[in-house]
This record gives structure tokens, C-alpha cells and sequence, in this order.
């Protein structure tokens, strides 16, 4: 589940080296980044070091009810916010859509709920393929049209905030389904210390945690071990390539696409869950985390490189920022240049030290 991506495909001048007499190719640079100079281990360490500065300032911020056990909740959310846009982020593309695709989603298993009363689980399986359907039509929208992802994406946004309004309006009270299925209160409150076997209880994680992980290993099972999440990598890094090399790459950019809707989908199940209706709004404010977790990460835009465990740590890094951030009563508008300006140095400091190793001989 770390960094994936393909071994790059060899152009036709570096194969034209090899033909015949000519200058010797240059040798293939071998070795990998110095240890210091993984991102991973970057934001480990500024993590550590903003979770010791907001515990002298504010010791709240390791108690475990009024900060830890929401806090993880939230970044169970973000985190597979992150992993449904850097599974479109392996092909170089965007989904500008997540957050609507959540929504409409919601508003699914909300419905299955309110009107059909059906389990909990099975509700949650009925919005995953209502997102992953959505998130499939985008990618094939994509490929048969041409069009950039970003436009298509957008437009599909601004088509879904319409659709879910009209929906919520027509079928349920214009604002959200207020039902809780058997399980769902429990989701909501409850953790892992709350359920003990003699004397012996589980850890202070909510039990909505397990979900994110899961999504977790399975995403990086994907990019890792699969061939369809190799395949995908490989179209991300070079389209054309990949697709002279007998990769399906249509199918790819579809089934990119509907694994970041099953996730968007995923998470607007577990923010629902959090907030306890199935609201109008879910998914709201998914746009820049989805993105802030997979860069922050060490994901390409160009496609073609994933890291789930650094999307993880992107996430848990924003999140720590935001909870530190609010225990210490920072203004919204104060909070959000903070936010952006500690972020901002993070990424920057990321890519010296790239630059200053790829100089010391090491190689991306």
C-alpha cells in the first residue's frame, strides 16, 4: 500500500540506443530516494511535531472523548474522501463531482431506509452502486467524448446539486431523511472501549473506523497487486502506450471512475452516519480534502503514481491542522489562511527535498 506506480515504457530513441553502433545509453539510475527524502516520512514528522505544539498549547487535544475519538471519525471520512479522487487521479484525471455523487448516493440509502425500510447494510450496498453507476457514466463520458475530465466532471456537479434538490424536495421534507435504521445510532456513538469482555475493552476508536480502513487495504491492494489497478497505472503514465500494448484502456478510464463513485459513495454513507441524517448537503465540503490528502501524499496529477498511505497521512495531517486549530477558537477566515498557508509550506518543503536528492544521485 505504498507509492505505486508502473516501470515506464522505453521511448523509441532510448530503444533506437540500442541498435547498432552509437553512443552507449545512459546507465538506468537505480537507486531509490534517501530515507529522509520520502514524503511519507516528512509528513509522519510534522505531523508529530503539530501534535506536540497543540498539546502545550491546548492539553484538550489528546482528550479522548472531546478530541480524539471525533477526530478520528473525521478523518475516517476524509480519508476515503482522498482515496475516491486518487482513484481517478491515477489516470491524470480529476473528479470535481465527488461530493455530489456523495450526495446523491445519500439520498439513496436515505430513501431505501425511509420508504423501504431496509437494513442498514443493505441500504449502504444500494448507494455504492448508485455512485459507482454515476461515477462509470463520467468515465465513459470521458473517453467517448474527449473531453477533459475537469469539464465533464464540473458539469456533472452542477447537474447533480439540481438533481439532489429536486430529489429531496419531491420525496422527503427538502431537507433530509431524519430515519435511523437499527445500527446506525450505534455507528454514530459508540467505540471499541464501549463493548468489554470481562475486564478487558477495546480501544477508544468509533466503529465507523473499521470502514475507512477497510477501504483503505482494498484500494491499496488495487494499485498494488492487481492487474486491473497496474493496468490503470499504466494508462495513466502513458495512454498511448498502454494501449499498444493491449491494455483495454476505455475500460480502464470507466472502471477508474466508478471506484472513486463506490468511494464517494462509502463516504457519504460514513458522514451521514457522523451527522446523523442523510441530508441534502452531505459531501459539501469534499473537494478540497479529496485532494489535499492523495498530494500531500506524494499522488501525481500527471497520473501514472499513487500512494495510499501517504493519502492517509495527507489527511490525518489536515485534520490534526483543523482540530487544532478550532480547540484553540481561531476565527473561520483566520483558520482557513492557516490552514492554507501550512499546507502550502508542507508541499514546498516536500519538493526541496526531492530536488535535493534527485541532486545526491537518488531517483523519484
Amino acid at each position: 500500500m505504498s507509492r505505486s506506480s508502473p516501470p515506464p515504457a522505453a521511448s523509441p530513441a532510448a530503444a533506437s540506443d540500442l541498435d547498432g553502433p552509437g553512443p552507449d545509453p545512459l546507465p538506468p539510475v537505480t537507486r531509490a530516494l534517501p530515507y529522509w527524502a520520502n514524503p511519507r516520512l516528512g509528513l509522519l514528522v510534522v505531523i508529530a511535531a503539530l501534535v506536540g505544539v497543540f498539546t502545550a498549547l491546548r492539553p484538550e487535544f489528546l482528550d479522548t472523548d472531546l478530541t480524539l475519538v471525533p477526530m478520528q471519525a473525521d478523518l475516517s471520512v476524509f480519508v476515503v474522501v482522498g482515496l475516491a479522487q486518487l482513484s481517478v487521479l491515477s489516470l491524470g484525471h480529476m473528479n470535481l463531482a465527488i461530493g455530489r455523487i456523495a450526495a446523491i448516493s445519500a439520498f439513496a440509502m436515505g430513501w431505501c431506509y425511509d420508504k423501504l425500510s431496509l437494513p442498514l447494510p443493505v441500504g449502504l450496498l444500494v448507494g455504492m452502486a448508485v455512485g459507482t453507476a454515476v461515477g462509470a457514466a463520467a468515465g465513459w463520458t470521458i473517453h467517448a467524448t474527449g473531453v477533459n475530465s475537469f469539464v465533464v466532471t464540473l458539469a456533472l456537479d452542477f447537474g447533480l446539486i439540481g438533481l439532489v434538490s429536486l430529489l429531496y424536495s419531491s420525496v422527503g421534507d427538502g431537507v433530509a431523511f431524519h430515519v435511523h435504521p437499527a445500527g446506525m445510532d450505534s455507528l454514530r456513538n459508540d467505540t471499541f472501549s464501549d463493548y468489554c469482555a470481562g475486564n478487558v475493552c477495546g480501544p477508544p476508536v468509533p466503529l465507523i473506523a473499521p470502514l475507512a480502513l477497510l477501504a483503505v487495504v482494498a484500494v491499496g491492494v488495487l494499485f498494488r497487486y492487481s492487474r486491473l489497478g497496474r493496468e490503470i497505472l499504466m494508462t495513466g503514465s502513458n495512454a498511448r502506450a498502454a494501449e499498444l500494448s493491449g491494455i483495454p484502456t476505455a475500460r480502464r478510464v470507466v472502471q477508474a471512475h466508478a471506484v472513486s463513485g463506490l468511494l464517494a459513495a462509502l463516504a457519504g454513507f460514513l458522514l451521514a452516519i457522523t451527522n446523523g441524517a442523510f441530508s441534502a448537503d452531505i459531501g459539501g465540503q469534499f473537494l478540497l480534502p479529496s485532494f489535499l490528502g492523495p498530494v500531500l501524499g506524494g499522488t501525481l496529477l500527471a497520473g501514472g503514481a499513487v500512494s495510499v498511505i501517504g493519502t492517509v497521512l495527507g489527511a490525518a495531517l489536515t485534520e490534526v491542522i483543523q482540530t487544532g486549530l478550532n480547540l484553540m477558537q481561531f476565527q473561520i477566515e483566520k483558520s482557513k489562511i492557516l490552514i492554507g498557508l501550512v499546507l502550502l509550506a508542507a508541499l514546498s518543503l516536500d519538493r526541496v527535498r526531492h530536488v535535493i536528492a534527485q541532486r545526491r544521485g537518488g531517483s523519484a
